[in-house]
């Protein structure tokens, strides 16, 4: 296994000041005095706090990355109201794609995700592939999926360790390029028992990560 990538997804939650709160306590992660090479925490924050992020970062010192939650299936251009990749790519390195939120309130389909995919691609983003099951088809150029039951999406109630570890290796089998990631009713009491299989390469978290201290200790005990 290489290093883990632990991703917290913000949704659509926090305004300006709750941002601003959220950063301050995630500030406490120079604590943890990562290793680079072992972990990498990435924070997808809404596009209107993308750039709020983005200084803080930097000027913090913040060993984290940030990702966009959702990407443009079109280049730049007439476009009213989408955030192309070219634009993502001044904040963000990495960006999520087909979760099952989007593919299910927006119905973006295999087609418009593909489209997704070679766009971030050209313009030098890493996407995060949203699978919700061995089946569900991956992009060529994809490198990183998370596999996200829908079931635990919100929930409370996660995959087991041993069952997310299976659909990890099944999608390794198809693809043996990927690193496949664990999102679904992930906290800090239960991420190290995903991080411990053989076949999970981190997690994606939804709901956990919107307290910043909990996010921290589950990069902790990932």
């Amino acid at each position: 296994m290489g290093k883990l990538l632990i991703v917290a997804n913000l949704k659509s939650y926090k305004n300006e000041n709750e941002a601003k709160n959220w950063l301050e306590n995630f500030k406490k992660i120079s604590e943890l005095n990562l290793d680079p090479a072992q972990k990498e925490a990435i924070v997808c924050p809404s596009f209107t706090q993308l750039f709020s992020f983005f200084s803080y970062f930097s000027s913090n010192n913040i060993n984290a990355s940030l990702g966009a939650q959702n990407v443009s299936p079109f280049d730049e251009g007439a476009y009213t109201g989408e955030v192309n990749a070219k634009q993502v790519k001044d904040f963000a390195a990495y960006v999520l794609i087909g979760h099952s939120e989007r593919r299910n309130n927006f119905k973006e389909t295999e087609e418009m995700l593909v489209q997704k995919v070679d766009m971030a691609l050209r313009y030098g983003l890493t996407p995060i592939f949203l699978v919700q099951g061995k089946e569900t088809p991956i992009p060529e150029g994809v490198k990183i999926v998370a596999y996200e039951p829908v079931f635990a999406i919100g929930t409370g109630n996660p995959d087991t360790p041993e069952s997310a570890d299976t659909v990890a290796g099944v999608i390794k089998t198809a693809r043996v390029d990927l690193s496949v990631l664990y999102g679904g009713s992930v906290k800090s009491t239960n991420v190290k028992s995903f991080t411990e299989k053989s076949n999970i390469d981190g997690v994606l978290v939804g709901g956990a990560s919107l307290d910043a201290e909990e996010f921290i200790k589950i990069i902790q005990n990932a």
